[in-house]
């Protein structure tokens, strides 16, 4: 299709890719979805073909990707295997005892796995919530990896556009885009890998790709992830790469994968973002504080989810006892009158301060 002396490239639409996004010197201009439909106004025409007399080929912000079978077998297999040794370790607990070993294993290498994504791939990569040095950086992006939820860029790319476009058109893995709850919770668990939806890395984590360290972490993620492995097996045998191994990969997914699914229909709902995120005790318990999903869509970049003391999240306290040590600075957390306010409005929003040093 043709505007003035640049083109828009025609694209199937569907319920769950993005709408493009034209991108030149810094502006960007959007389609809703009737727009990207044929119902442009015509003053939109206008400011495009003003801005872009001789565009370039316009990005998609979101696009799915088929996979081939042998690749979506490969993602079955990753999402799949940990549950069957899961199970296959629950026969185990069940006919002979575990040893102590194996359960240090599961415990410490899940810990490693899940503040990795929690603390760095989420509150630090993707929302910026807290600044530190180079070296914590890349420990806490190598411990990420070791999840098994891909690398950092893919991540945070798909993390950012699903705030982008929360429960709406374009939103990956949103659970209420189907009329069926059980497709929709098939869909936001882990439907969405296996079909292949992924964010442009060069929109979506164009930052993390200027940064040298982190896209050679990003090359590096299958060697990390198989250390991942070994280091269990060397220690405690086949039983220690079963439980410090597969189930800690099992609990990791399922559990960051909840708060996709989960998270977006059942718990409560103290704000009134757009979105249909929720508070989910359950999974804030298990997730290391990521289940206050409200919360966190009312202030994305707030390092603190928990509303009040006891609300659990391990990840806020991990990153204010590193703060203590000075190993992170500038520390954005919920501004106290501000949450009263919002708390008793239901607003749509929560401003942050911050602790500089």
């Amino acid at each position: 299709m043709r505007c003035g002396n640049w083109w828009v490239p025609q694209l199937k639409y569907n319920r769950y890719d993005y709408a493009p996004l034209l991108q030149y010197n810094g502006i960007t201009i959007s389609f809703t979805r009737s727009e990207f439909m044929g119902d442009v106004p015509q003053n939109k025409w206008r400011l495009m073909a003003t801005l872009f007399p001789a565009a370039r080929t316009s990005k998609l912000g979101y696009q799915r990707n088929f996979r081939p079978l042998t690749e979506k077998l490969l993602v079955s297999l990753i999402v799949v295997g940990p549950l069957i040794a899961t199970a296959f370790a629950a026969w185990t607990l069940w006919e002979t005892m575990v040893t102590w070993t194996d359960i240090a294993l599961l415990i410490s290498f899940y810990l490693l796995a899940a503040l990795g994504i929690t603390v760095g791939f989420h509150r630090f990569l993707t929302h910026n919530s807290f600044g530190t040095n180079r070296w914590l950086k890349i420990i806490l992006t190598v411990m990420g990896c070791t999840a098994f939820e891909g690398g950092p860029m893919t991540w945070v790319a798909n993390h950012r556009i699903h705030h982008a476009k929360a429960d709406e058109d374009g939103d990956p893995h949103s659970p209420v885009l189907d009329k069926s709850v059980i497709k929709g919770l098939y869909h936001a668990q882990i439907g969405w890998m296996i079909g292949g939806y992924e964010a442009d890395r060069q929109i979506w984590a164009k930052d993390l790709m200027k940064d040298k360290d982190l896209v050679l972490i990003n090359r590096l993620v299958l060697v990390i992830q198989i250390c991942s492995l070994i280091v269990p097996f060397l220690i405690g045998g086949w039983m220690g790469l079963l439980w410090g191994g597969l189930v800690r990969i099992f609990l990791t997914h399922h559990v960051t994968w909840s708060v996709n699914s989960v998270c977006h229909l059942y718990g409560s709902k103290p704000f009134g973002t757009k979105d249909n995120s929720k508070n989910n005790w359950l999974v804030g318990l298990l997730g290391m504080g990521e289940g206050a999903h409200n919360t966190h869509h009312a202030s994305p970049r707030s390092a603190r989810h928990g509303i009040y003391w006891w609300h659990f999240d391990l990840s806020y306290l991990v990153i204010r006892g590193l703060e203590r040590l000075k190993l992170v600075k500038e520390v954005y957390t919920l501004d106290t009158k501000d949450l009263e306010h919002a708390l008793e409005t239901g607003a749509t929003g929560i401003k942050v301060s911050t602790t500089r040093q």
